[in-house]
């Protein structure tokens, strides 16, 4: 059996202070000034919808823990991320996972594309968010 795909992970490090870098990721504008429009609500076992380039992706909170950790079910492949910081004095550590992909081959079929390419995609794509979107929400 072929094995699944690995987790994206991103990691940077913020010029801001952990409360800042939190506030941008566990609020529905926060998330919106540098990832997608949501309808997002800090609390555990919300659910709520990210408005992706493919169309609205349910998602569900599965774990919040201010303000080191906030993790969410995205939409309907098994994906899950998780927005995980750590405070460095006035900076703040910021790491990414997103999780949950299944083998290579296997179609995702809002895309109508193999996992493995919209794995690549995806890994590009958070490249730019984290290192440029989430930089830029926090440090100006």
């Amino acid at each position: 059996m072929e094995n699944t795909l690995q987790d994206i992970t991103q990691t940077v490090i913020l010029n801001a202070p952990i409360q800042k870098v939190w506030d941008k990721v566990s609020t529905s504008e926060g998330i919106a000034s540098w990832f997608m429009p949501n309808d997002f609500k800090l609390e555990k076992g919300h659910k709520f919808h990210i408005q992706s380039p493919f169309g609205p992706s349910p998602c569900k909170v599965t774990e919040v823990n201010p303000p080191n950790k906030l993790s969410f079910i995205w939409d309907t492949e098994g994906w899950f991320v998780s927005f995980i910081l750590n405070e460095m004095g006035e900076q703040t550590e910021f790491t990414l996972i997103h999780g949950g992909w299944k083998q290579p081959d296997a179609l995702i079929s809002k895309a109508n594309q193999k996992s493995s390419v919209i794995h690549e995609t995806m890994s590009q794509g958070w490249v730019g968010i984290v290192q440029r979107g989430l930089r830029k929400a926090v440090e100006n």
